[in-house]
């Protein structure tokens, strides 16, 4: 069993590559830097790491064609950096199977977020029971009691974040940065609009009072 999550960035600037080791290898994870792209996807194979951190931008194998390559026999979670921020690119890059993408310049907090994001969805592959609530992370369904609730993604996704730890409150900034992976306006009521939905479509199915409001700070769901 690995001691820490094992991540595999392959950047081709040695000093972008370095850096990005070193803040996340202080973030707690196990790291191994590859300057090409032939390189990252032999060590990919090997390692079988839980996230790839990859540059669209490679020399001699291009961040998308690994991305399909990886994507024929794995789910691992890819997050792509890239220098390009318009449309084509970003469809380009979901089609070629990344899961989250992040755009240079960027700050090393928001990469830590997006990479939080992605290991979680990975990681809760266990059914999960709270009260009538039964939470299948791997299959993304939830029921209560018999019932399926169908969410969408995001509600899901919010939900599953809450459930991580039943009678915790989590404040809005924690859920904008785990959940939507940015902090959002401070006027934004987004993170809000979707508790309702999710309380809404769990009332149709008989399900009451699961999430807690605490004002002022954030939601919680009841232990």
């Amino acid at each position: 069993m690995k001691d820490r999550q094992q991540i595999v960035i392959v950047e081709d600037d040695v000093d972008i590559g370095k850096l990005l080791k070193l803040e996340l290898e202080d973030a707690g994870f196990a790291v191994t830097h590859c300057d090409s792209g032939i390189r990252g996807l032999s060590a990919i194979r090997e390692q079988n790491p839980d996230l790839v951190v990859l540059d669209l931008g490679l020399p001699d194998l291009g961040g998308a064609e690994i991305a399909r390559r990886l994507r024929q026999t794995s789910e691992i979670p890819i997050i792509i950096l890239t220098a390009a921020d318009d449309v084509a690119t970003k469809v380009e890059m979901l089609n070629s199977g990344a899961d989250d993408y992040l755009a240079k310049p960027f700050h090393t907090e928001e990469l830590l977020a997006r990479i939080g994001v992605q290991l979680r969805h990975r990681s809760t592959g266990l059914v999960q029971t709270i009260g009538a609530l039964t939470l299948d992370a791997a299959r993304r369904q939830i029921f209560w009691e018999e019932q399926e609730v169908r969410l969408s993604p995001r509600e899901f996704d919010l939900l599953v974040y809450l459930c991580h730890q039943p009678g915790r409150v989590y404040s809005r900034q924690e859920i904008e940065k785990n959940v939507w992976g940015e902090d959002l306006p401070p006027s934004s009521n987004v993170v809000d609009v979707h508790i309702a939905n999710i309380r809404g479509k769990l009332r149709d199915a008989g399900g009451f009072g699961l999430i807690r409001t605490v004002r002022g700070v954030g939601y919680a769901i009841k232990s």
